[in-house]
Order: structure tokens, then sequence, then C-alpha cells
């Protein structure tokens, strides 16, 4: 069984900064892509940025300059460093990995979800 934790949500005034982390733990043979994404009251989850096994990152039009993912492949970890946010940043960010387990193939597996808020 594998778990994936976040941390690092919160409350912050526009132009702030926050960290998220999420941890994989349990039967990991290894992780494929690393994503983050974003689901805002009302609206559908969307991608905000991923990272693949060789370390190359992508963001979404929405993000890109302003937020950094990161990877630590020894702690099964996925970071990201959201800098300059904005209001519409506000959202539940969840991570989401493709791990293939012992004795298993690649799947998806989602955190719990953490709340970003950006409010003055």
């Amino acid at each position: 069984q594998v778990q994936l934790v976040e941390s690092g949500g919160g409350l912050v005034q526009p132009g702030g900064s926050l960290r998220l982390s999420c941890a994989a733990s349990g039967s990991i043979f290894s992780i494929r892509t690393m994503n983050w994404y974003r689901q805002a009251p009302g609206k559908q989850r969307s991608l905000v940025a991923f990272i693949t096994s060789d370390g190359s990152a992508s963001y979404s039009d929405s993000v890109k300059g302003r937020f950094a993912i990161s990877r630590d492949n020894f702690k099964n970890t996925v970071y990201l460093q959201m800098n300059s946010l904005k209001p519409e940043d506000t959202a539940v960010y969840y991570c989401n990995m493709v791990i293939e387990v012992t004795m298993g193939g690649p799947r998806h597996y989602w955190g719990q979800g953490t709340q970003v808020t950006v409010s003055s």
C-alpha cells in the first residue's frame, strides 16, 4: 500500500510565499512523474506543474515564473515552491505521483490535499 502525505499549506498575504511538500511511503519500487494539481471552489481540478523522473519540469501558464517544482528521489518527496502568490492561487492543492509498487505495475496515487489561501 502507498500513501502520499502533504504538508505546507496555509494562509498567506498576496505577494507572499509558501512551500508545499508531499512524501510518498509504502512498497515503492520507483516513482515516475510527480505532479501538483489544484482545485478552486466551483472549478475543475487542474494541473499546476509536473516533474519527470529525470528532473524535467513543466508549468501551467498561470504559475510559470512564480512556482518551482522539485523532487528528492531519496526521500520520495516532491516540493512546490510558490512565490509572488496571488488571490487567484487560492485552492486546495493535491499531489499526484505515478508509482510502480513492488509486485505491481505503475498507477496514480493522490495526496489528501492541502488548502492554500491567499488573502489580505
